[in-house]
């Protein structure tokens, strides 16, 4: 997110916090680079974005919902054949073997007892192999996928041979980039798989690799278990079939005839025979409709393709299916259709298992990260206070093993704070700062200086840590959050936060000019400039708080100084170096701090002189003049150090015709004018050679440079006498009567009080007051106008805005010494004793 200023080219002196960010304007637009402190700003909107597909409740595709009605069909199918089967053991129990076992045939006895065992096995084995599965797959096992291979690599050759017979379309071909991007994601999977289970070797057991027996081999491992089941599942099916097809298709079961206690044996038989025949055609239709959709559709990677999860996500798209499938199993075949991603990763983040906490964290990580997926998923985990509070909880986890579920938590957050009633939230969460500032650590010793932490690194006893990523993540997450005034004091109110995010502005001359130097390292100090700007841009009491606790951190201005002296290729780093420091010296203390470092007053000076050729040139140029022009209020040592500069005054009125820089330069000139020491006027009577062009400014412009051009002639003003005056008019073209006329247009026009130049009527009524006092002629021409009539207007307008030099957002800083009602007075008393 960059941090741009709207910048406007007309105006006057004033200043202004902008809390918002605006964009930058070409160089087309040179007129519009005016906007500052010196004028109030409404609070701005800050809307909860919404996502792509609309609001917060639109409705986004789901892919996952392929899966719990895949889920749901598996689940009817398997209650189904289990229906059969309960109902074929009932009828053969009840009145095969409990009325008819003396009177059946030996071979109808055997085959009946036979199916009966194994479909009990078939059923046990069943019921225990849901179990198995579930603790293959605790830990990031294949979720039964053993089985789901074991049956693709022995029935696939048969498959093909059907679809070569049948010219079956291949479902992976239908997409020849999406395929190979499946075939590309099934290759990671064995090596996120490795990385998960070093997570549960430390102190545990990997529940997948236990063995059941000692000495048994492969076959009892708990992983090989399920497998094992599922085959004789198959079998017991495959088996039952073939039994009960040869009974019903000979179709001979002894005599029938004349016994009345064998009349109804056949139609029994029948029964028995064909409900067992259901029951297991059921089931195989159930596992052949599995592997088809499973194996050879690829619906799981298909579906971890949509919900763009990345190579890890079949992971946990396979974990996802297999919950969801026992939900529909074990319950209603209806609990798996309320089961979806975000809910589920959600629970297991609550899990006491450091491959679940994983596995929840990598999904939520993905979908907040998705365009189409984002919106929905922030709403949902922004409305789960537990689930923020878990969130921010692992922040903290610094153990090396826990590195990329706190990675992925921090992505998390930094996507929540984008989101203002989700930021309120997680600022809201008791700790939450200083969560987030364990997200600062650099790795290194205690001992090392704050100021020398680029420099000489101690790198700690975790090298491979990525403590830059968390770094930048930490700040990412303070950026977003200071965009909410709230947040910004409970930053400010954290204990050793401050100090840390100053640390980050800590560079060096090796550093800014190595065009190879580190991204991140750039990326670390831009974040962290953003963050402090921010923070001294906060309105209010809890503005004034932070900018006098920043400025008493001794190293913020000398860490901005570094990056005036040596960021000439980082315009970005200068610009924001300049927004704070301009922030910063609406506090009087501050102001003088920043005067005393020395270097700044002339950097801030050279920067504003450098030749502009490009926006951004032109856009820091004026960031530093404005910079320059707080400097200078009310700060009499202030000006005297821009004063010392050689030849300052020369290039300052130089600057006057320069459509770019005018409006600062004049912001300048009117402030040392005004608040410099008596002593140096000599040094300031250069400025009289200014006036032919401000006069000029006064008579053609508007707005802003209008506003501004009046407050400098009054001051100019002040090193003449009405001689003088008179003849800068004529070198300017210009006639008394027409000045005179100018100025009761401009009382005419703002005959209220406005917000962009709040400041103009205190000037127009300045300059008539001087030039009634220094010739009574001034005097009967402003009468002439009916200029009396005026000034009772304005007495009767005048506002609290017209009051100060400086605005906070809404808040008045640094007033007047004088109130527009004393000046109005003092002007009516001329026009009334003459």
């Amino acid at each position: 997110m960059k941090f741009k200023k709207q910048q406007s080219g007309e105006g006057a002196p004033s200043i202004q916090v902008n809390i918002t960010e605006t964009a930058d304007r070409g160089r087309s637009n040179l007129f519009h680079w005016g906007s500052t402190f010196f004028e109030p700003q409404k609070s701005p909107n800050n809307p909860t974005p919404t996502g792509r597909n609309g609001g917060e409740g639109s409705t986004i595709r789901a892919p996952e919902k392929k899966l719990t009605l895949f889920a749901l069909r598996l689940a009817i199918l398997e209650k189904a054949a289990s229906g059969l089967g309960t109902l074929a053991f009932i009828w053969a129990t009840v009145v095969l073997l409990g009325g008819f076992a003396v009177l059946l045939e030996t071979i109808d006895f055997w085959f009946v007892t036979v199916i009966l065992l194994i479909e009990g096995t078939r059923i046990f084995s069943r019921s225990h192999e849901l179990e198995w599965q579930h603790q293959a797959t605790w830990t990031l096992g294949d979720a039964g996928w053993n089985s789901f291979q074991a049956i693709k690599s022995s029935s696939r050759f048969i498959f093909q041979k059907i679809k070569a017979i049948f010219q079956l379309p291949s479902i992976t071909k239908t997409d020849g980039d999406r395929s190979r991007t499946i075939t590309q994601s099934n290759q990671t999977i064995r090596e996120v798989h490795n990385q998960v289970v070093q997570h549960m070797l430390k102190r545990t057991w990997y529940i997948p690799n236990v063995p059941l027996i000692p000495h048994a081999g492969w076959i009892f491992l708990l992983k090989n278990v399920s497998m094992i089941l599922i085959w004789l599942q198959i079998l017991s099916a495959t088996a039952c079939v073939t039994l009960s097809s040869m009974r019903l298709i000979k179709q001979h079961y002894g005599g029938v005839g004349q016994d009345d206690q064998k009349r109804n044996r056949k139609p029994a038989l029948d029964i028995f025979y064909g409900l067992a025949l259901a029951e297991a055609l059921m089931f195989l239709l159930e596992k052949a409709y599995w592997n088809w959709k499973i194996s050879y559709g690829e619906l799981l990677e298909h579906v971890s393709l949509e919900c763009e999860l990345g190579p890890s996500g079949i992971i946990s798209i396979k974990r996802f299916f297999y919950d969801a499938y026992s939900k529909c199993i074990n319950g209603s075949i209806f609990d798996g259709l309320k089961t979806d991603l975000v809910t589920y990763s959600q629970e297991l983040l609550d899990s006491d298992f450091p491959d679940e906490q994983l596995i929840g964290a990598r999904i939520l990580q993905k979908l907040v990260k998705s365009n189409q997926f984002a919106s929905e998923t922030l709403r949902k985990i922004g409305t789960s206070t537990s689930v923020i509070e878990r969130l921010v909880d692992m922040l903290n986890w610094k153990n090396p093993t826990e590195e990329e579920i706190r990675g992925c938590a921090a992505e998390i957050v930094s996507k929540l704070a984008g989101r203002k009633q989700n930021a309120l939230r997680v600022a809201g969460i008791p700790g939450a700062m200083e969560s987030i500032s364990s997200l600062l650590c650099t790795g290194r010793s205690s001992n090392a200086k704050s100021h020398d932490v680029h420099q000489n690194p101690v790198i700690a006893d975790q090298p491979d840590y990525d403590f830059a990523g968390f770094n930048l993540l930490g700040l990412l997450i303070l950026k977003k959050l200071a965009h909410d005034h709230e947040n910004c004091g409970k930053i400010g109110n954290a204990r050793g936060l401050l100090p840390n995010i100053i640390d980050f502005t800590n560079t060096c001359q090796s550093l800014l000019r190595n065009d190879q130097a580190p991204e991140s390292q750039i990326k670390a100090v831009k974040r962290s400039l953003q963050v402090v700007k921010m923070l001294v841009s906060t309105t209010g009491n809890t503005g004034t708080m932070l900018r006098q606790e920043i400025s008493e951190i001794v190293f913020t201005v000398s860490n901005i100084r570094e990056i005036l002296q040596y960021g000439e290729s980082h315009m970005v780093l200068q610009k924001l170096g300049i927004e704070i420091l301009e922030s910063l010296a609406m506090d009087e203390n501050a102001r003088e701090k920043i005067g005393s470092t020395g270097g700044i007053i002339k950097l801030l000076l050279f920067i504003f002189f450098r030749p502009g050729f490009t926006e951004d040139e032109n856009s820091v140029s004026n960031e530093a003049a404005k910079a320059l022009a707080m400097l200078a209020l009310e700060s009499k040592k202030n000006c005297e150090r821009i004063l010392k500069v050689q030849e300052v005054m020369d290039r300052l009125i130089g600057v006057l015709n320069d459509p770019v820089l005018r409006i600062n330069a004049s912001r300048i000139l009117r402030n040392l004018c005004a608040y410099s020491a008596t002593e140096r006027s000599d040094r300031l009577r250069g400025v009289v050679a200014a006036m032919p062009t401000v006069l000029r400014a006064i008579m053609l412009e508007k707005d802003k440079l209008l506003e501004v051009s009046i407050g400098l002639t009054t001051q100019i003003c002040k090193f003449m006498s009405s001689t003088e005056f008179s003849k800068e008019l004529e070198r300017a073209g210009i006639k008394e009567t027409d000045l005179v006329q100018k100025l009761i247009e401009i009382l005419n026009k703002y005959n209220y009080p406005e917000i962009k130049v709040p400041r103009i009527r205190r000037f127009v009524i300045e300059l008539a007051i001087w030039m009634m006092k220094s010739d009574t002629n001034y005097i009967r021409l402003y009468k002439n106008f009916e200029m009396d009539k005026l000034l009772e207007n304005v007495a009767e307008t005048t506002s609290e805005l017209e009051c100060f030099h400086v605005f906070s957002g809404s808040v008045g800083l640094s007033k007047h010494s004088r109130t527009l009602s004393s000046v109005v007075d003092t002007a009516l008393e001329l026009m009334t004793d003459d």
